[in-house]
């Protein structure tokens, strides 16, 4: 059997353990070699990759991401759900040099387990459900209509414009500023700082990226503190003021708020960006849209799953435990890619197609178990707000030049989407 090349790896055979058999009953294991994360052929399109390493299996060593990464639904689902894994924060090192990233994660509610993490998840989560969507949802939508009258705009002006920057980008920054009710300077400076911290989050992300991580950690933190500072004394209608009152400490309301920036802003930047840009690549599915408004809450499930925003999420082992039958000690990590379960056919019909009505969707965009995005319905109102506001403004939207991607293979995104109409 020849091997066959798909981008970021090679096929090749490997030995006798796990065996495929031919059609000579010659038993063969075929494995993929690493793909490499920074390989730009396979950041362009990881799909036919994630496909053949689940053909191969549903859990996968990965010698230059240093860890096993499962890669089918069911497994993803396991990693994410099992009480056997979980998030075990490990300051980035050394300690001292990252007081402010470090502050952040270790007072997340992304990173805590067990009591601790049911104690700060029941207050954010009491605080966060006291009517802020609904709040927001005019709101979102206003912005969400005048971003896309400026992108219109420039288009009649320019012949095209960057939908990244000036829609998908901007939006959800604004709405974390608005949901925390942070006032100017720092609401400008939302953006960078998000940018900026989750290059943290990349496999190798460099001295300089490091560096530039912690100075935009330190700087909100030193904002987020002045803010709760101010509203102990001058109570708005804002996320801040409820934590306050749901008498999380100084270091967890400022985790806490760090969380829902880089998980409210990136994510949703990031669907955005991938959404539009599928949706132009399969114009019957634009066209689907445009005919029917009603297909707006499957269209938003639809775009999470089929190109998603994060596409690698960690968990490590609490005790001793296994995923698909993979042992994974306490104490060592183990990764859900989750670009490759959201385009399993044991999970999802035709799962390589864009289907903006698809009725069975159980996409793992958000996350599952214990850790389930509290930002949910926020996220999904910003992307339904972007959708509408393209459609009744802009229907005639099409793709003005090949998007250049951002070099980063877990937060999965475009440097910019240029559209003409």
């Amino acid at each position: 059997m020849v091997p066959t090349r798909v981008a970021g790896g090679t096929l090749r055979q490997v030995g006798d353990q796990g065996r495929r058999w031919a059609d000579d009953r010659t038993p063969w294991r075929f494995a993929l070699s690493p793909f490499d994360p920074a390989d730009p052929d396979f950041l362009a399109d990881p799909y036919p990759t994630f496909a053949a390493l689940r053909a191969l299996g549903p859990v996968h060593e990965h010698p230059l991401l240093g860890i096993p990464v499962a890669v089918s639904h069911a497994a993803c689902s396991e990693v994410l759900r099992s009480r056997g894994l979980g998030r075990v924060w490990a300051d980035a090192e050394p300690a001292a040099d990252f007081p402010g990233f470090n502050l952040l994660h270790r007072n997340s509610l992304l990173e805590q387990e067990g009591q601790s993490h049911a104690r700060l998840r029941g207050l954010v989560a009491g605080a966060f459900n006291r009517g802020h969507t609904a709040r927001l949802r005019p709101r979102v939508r206003e912005l969400a209509g005048r971003l896309v009258d400026e992108l219109a705009e420039g288009i009649r002006a320019d012949g095209s414009g960057d939908l990244v920057a000036g829609v998908a980008a901007e939006l959800p920054v604004e709405v974390i500023a608005e949901l925390l009710g942070v006032p100017e300077p720092a609401r400008s400076a939302l953006r960078t700082w998000s940018n900026t911290i989750v290059t943290m989050y990349e496999p190798d992300p460099g001295p300089q990226r490091r560096a530039a991580a912690e100075q935009a950690s330190a700087e909100f933190v030193a904002a987020l503190r002045e803010l709760a500072t101010y509203r102990r004394s001058h109570p708005g209608a804002d996320l801040v003021t409820d934590l306050l009152a749901a008498d999380l400490d100084a270091d967890e309301l400022v985790g806490t708020a760090a969380l829902l920036l880089m998980a409210g802003h990136e994510a949703t930047v990031n669907v955005i960006g991938n959404g539009v840009l599928a949706l132009l690549r399969h114009p019957a599915q634009w066209e689907r849209l445009l005919a029917d408004p009603g297909l707006d809450d499957r269209c938003v499930e639809e775009l999470i799953r089929y190109d998603p925003p994060l596409q690698l999420f960690e968990r490590t082992a609490l005790v001793d435990t296994s995923v698909a039958g993979h042992p994974v000690p306490a104490g060592t990590k183990i990764a859900a890619l989750l670009g490759a379960a959201a385009r399993d056919p044991q999970a999802f019909d035709r799962p390589d197609e864009l289907d903006v009505g698809r009725r069975r969707n159980p996409h793992l965009g958000f996350g599952a178990g214990v850790h389930y995005c509290l930002g949910a319905p926020l996220a999904r109102l910003e992307v339904a707000a972007t959708l509408d506001a393209l459609r009744t403004r802009l229907p005639g939207l099409r793709l003005a030049a090949e998007p250049p991607r951002r070099p980063d293979f877990v937060m999965r995104g475009l440097r910019e989407l240029r559209v003409a109409a």
